[in-house]
Formats: structure tokens, sequence, C-alpha cells
């Protein structure tokens, strides 16, 4: 990776290859909830596999970590769902703010924030990102994440299905991607379509476009649990839920700790391809 301490926005390579670059301070109107983004994200052939601020939904920042809820302020952008309202336009969007870089390596980096509301500090993050090479034709992105709670009482992150909107359990770990005229395909290791995988659980789960696929996995057995949050029709994204019926609480001083890696492939893999290569990814 080239970056250095003052470096705003460091490149992640792999093989040489530029695959990722990540925005550290975006300039951003309040309401997207500005915060730390990777985009754009490649294949090692130079297909960009992410969107930034798409018109259908201008908050969604290529690959990154947001919540909508998080104790009444939002951290994801965009209109806030409120049980009774429904989706409302309000001021109450928190910020991510970089605080700095802590180990750097070749393939990766350490970075800390703060997670910023009207009240003051919430959450303090460590957040870990690295690239590593699969294949001439695929490599991984693991980004982990940790949250802890930085004030004197207890929090709870929630999202839109806690708040009332079925399905739509969104936040955490989130992957907007690349934006086709067909829908891609979805699959895990035994069903398929959107309607099928959206809100399961499983170890793995493929979003394939137009000779591209993305190959996500939780890496730890606490973030195997969470749900897949999934939409194909509408817009592709691919997120890990980490409040999908029930409100996560995070006490004070406590953290939560979750680990995605996400393999980005050139081609449309199948199923034993993708198994493979996550296989490869969690467990090298």
């Amino acid at each position: 990776m080239n970056t250095t301490p003052h470096d705003e926005s460091p490149v992640l390579r792999v093989a040489g290859r530029p695959v990722g670059r990540y925005h550290t301070r975006p300039e951003l109107p309040s309401r997207l909830s500005p915060r730390p983004y990777l985009h754009p994200v490649a294949t090692l052939s130079g297909t960009t596999v992410t969107e930034f601020s798409p018109a259908d939904h201008l908050h969604h920042l290529g690959v990154g970590v947001a919540v909508p809820d998080v104790e009444g302020h939002n951290f994801w952008g965009g209109r806030t769902y409120g049980r009774d309202q429904g989706p409302t336009e309000r001021a109450d969007h928190g910020v991510q703010r970089h605080c700095g870089f802590g180990p750097v390596g070749p393939d990766g980096f350490v970075e800390e924030l703060r997670w910023v509301a009207a009240v003051g500090e919430l959450l303090r993050e460590r957040r870990t990102v690295a690239a590593t090479r699969l294949t001439d034709s695929a490599w991984a992105l693991d980004l982990a994440f940790s949250l802890t709670n930085t004030t004197r009482e207890p929090l709870s992150l929630g999202s839109p299905a806690t708040n009332g909107r079925p399905g739509a359990a969104y936040g955490g770990f989130f992957w907007r991607a690349r934006k086709e005229p067909g829908a891609p395909r979805v699959f895990t290791a035994d069903t398929e379509g959107e309607e099928a995988v959206h809100g399961t659980r499983a170890d793995w789960l493929a979003l394939a476009g137009a000779g591209w696929t993305l190959v996500f996995a939780g890496a730890t057995e606490r973030t195997r649990r969470d749900p897949w949050f999934v939409r194909t029709a509408q817009y592709p994204g691919v997120g890990s839920s980490l409040a999908h019926t029930e409100r996560l609480p995070i006490g004070p001083g406590d953290t939560v700790v979750r680990r995605v890696v996400t393999v980005v492939a050139d081609g449309t893999l199948g199923r034993s391809e993708a198994a493979a290569l996550v296989r490869g990814a969690v467990n090298p």
C-alpha cells in the first residue's frame, strides 16, 4: 500500500496493481453521514466493483462500515426510519472522524476513528484493512472493525428493521456494488436469488455480475451469526446485519467486533469456485 502518516487517500495494491483507494476525510454533506470509505475497488484486471454516491442512494459510499441508528443517531446517511413515521428527513446525522493510522504495512493498515454525534463521541473504532493476492484473477479484502462504547451509559445499535420496517436490517459492514443494466446473480452454497438469500445466515454469499464476482464471508464465528442483507433488483449491495431483529446493546466500555473477508474475482464464478476461493481467503 502507498501511504504516509499524512496521506488522506492511501492506495491498496496487490502484486503491484492498484485495487482500492481509501478516503479518510471526505468532504461530504452532513446528511450523508460523512465517513471513511473504499472506492474505487477493482478486480485485478481493472473492473471497478463499487459505486460511490449513486443517484439512487447518495449515501452509499463504496465499501465501509455504517449504522443507521446508534442510540437514535444516524451514521448511515439519508433519511431516518422511525416507528409510525416511516423514512423522515432529520438533522440527526453523525460523522466518523479519522484520528490516525496505527501500524501500516505493504498490504494494508490499521485506522483509529471516533463516531461523533451532536451529543458528542459515542463510539471509538479500530478498523483493520488488508489486501491479499489469491490467484492471478482474484484477491481478498479483509475488513475488521471493533466498536467500543466510550460513554458512561449503555448504548444500542438499531436498524430500520428494529424500528418497524421489516426486511430492512442494514447496518454494519456494507458493500455498494457495481450497477449494470441487468441485476447480478446472488447465491450461497445451497440457495439462490435475492428473496431466498436476504436475511439468511450463510458462511459465504456470492454476488456475480457481468465478468466479475464478489464472495463475502464472515471470518469469525460471531460474524457468521449475523444474517446477510442483500439487494439485487433495486440496486446491488451486500451487508452483514448487526441488528437484524433486535437492537444490539453495547455497555459502557464494551466492544463489538466483526470481520468480513471479500473475494474480488474476475469472471463469473460458480459455487465450487466461490467456495474454494473463500476457503483460501479465510483460512490461508
